[in-house]
């Protein structure tokens, strides 16, 4: 299997319309958006992009419309996690049918099963597919549930496409040691970091990067993604501070922020499905005031 190198990644949200359904013309603008905007890869759909809240037959239609959408511009990362393992293996199978690069796929959904299962749900899920095998570990998500260096280890030993792990961690010790003891054995396993603190994980030997925030901040995204690339983190300092800012002030406002800061930014894909909430006119007022302060903001893109 030849390297696949994920580069640059977005993680589009899932617009809904009035009604709570998929806003397919409105999701057509958010992918061309993010085309436009240096997307190198997309992982459709992330837990910003409330994969939890759709159904399987969302999901599947997701694939399907995104690849087809997308048209073998840039690679197309299926994200199959779901709280059962023959749900997952399913929907992986189906991504690869479709023509996705890659998948994606994180510890099982709400269930806290002991290590030797989460394990071989990984297995499974990967066995399933001769796609590249990426796992996603975030652990604050997913209740707290936490993966050893032996078992990555052991993964990595018996399957023969896992080809990454995606850290949101921030445990930089654990991606040191898996790192450093793969690269032996394995010199292409990589390393992508799940979220935008990328001056760290590159450090450590991210060649990728999964940004929900490139919806709102494309440009400061992809400024840091490139310096980061070259090895030159002093000079990345400035941006990773400001996507730091950016990071902690839709952290204050909750899951919902996210979209509400597109709608700040001109690129309204209404509200979040329940259980999350919208942001009140007043939170939202707010939200959009303390953005639209952020001087970096002056240079992202407005509208579509």
């Amino acid at each position: 299997m030849s390297t696949f190198t994920p580069g640059l990644v977005h993680a589009p949200i899932t617009p809904f319309n009035q009604d709570r359904k998929i806003d397919y013309a409105k999701f057509e603008q958010v992918i061309e958006f993010h085309i436009k905007h240096g997307a190198q890869s997309l992982a459709i759909t992330m837990h910003p992009g409330e994969s939890v809240s759709l159904t399987d037959l969302e999901q599947r239609a997701q694939f399907d419309f995104v690849l087809k959408q997308v048209n073998g511009r840039i690679p197309v990362l299926a994200h199959v996690s779901d709280s059962g393992t023959s749900i997952a293996v399913a929907r992986a199978k189906y991504a690869e049918a479709v023509g996705a690069e890659a998948i994606i796929c994180t510890t099982p959904y709400y269930w806290t099963p002991p290590a030797a299962m989460i394990s071989e749900h990984f297995s499974q899920v990967a066995k399933a597919v001769k796609l590249p095998f990426f796992l996603f570990y975030t652990p604050d998500e997913m209740g707290g549930i936490k993966l050893s260096t032996d078992q990555v280890l052991k993964l990595v030993e018996q399957l023969g496409n896992f080809s990454g792990l995606i850290d949101a961690s921030l445990d930089w010790q654990f991606m040191i040691n898996i790192i450093s003891n793969v690269w032996r054995t394995k010199p292409d396993f990589q390393l992508l970091a799940g979220n935008e603190y990328m001056v760290s994980s590159g450090a450590i030997g991210a060649t990728s990067m999964i940004s929900s925030l490139s919806s709102i901040a494309p440009n400061l995204v992809k400024e840091l993604y490139t310096i980061c690339r070259t090895e030159r983190y002093s000079e990345a300092r400035k941006a990773q501070e400001d996507m730091a800012a950016l990071m902690f002030l839709l952290k204050k406002y909750g899951f919902a922020s996210l979209k509400s800061a597109l709608v700040a930014m001109g690129r309204d894909c209404g509200i979040p499905r329940p259980p999350q909430n919208q942001l009140t006119q007043t939170e939202h007022a707010a939200l959009a005031k303390e953005l639209m302060a952020l001087s970096f903001m002056n240079n992202e893109p407005k509208g579509w």
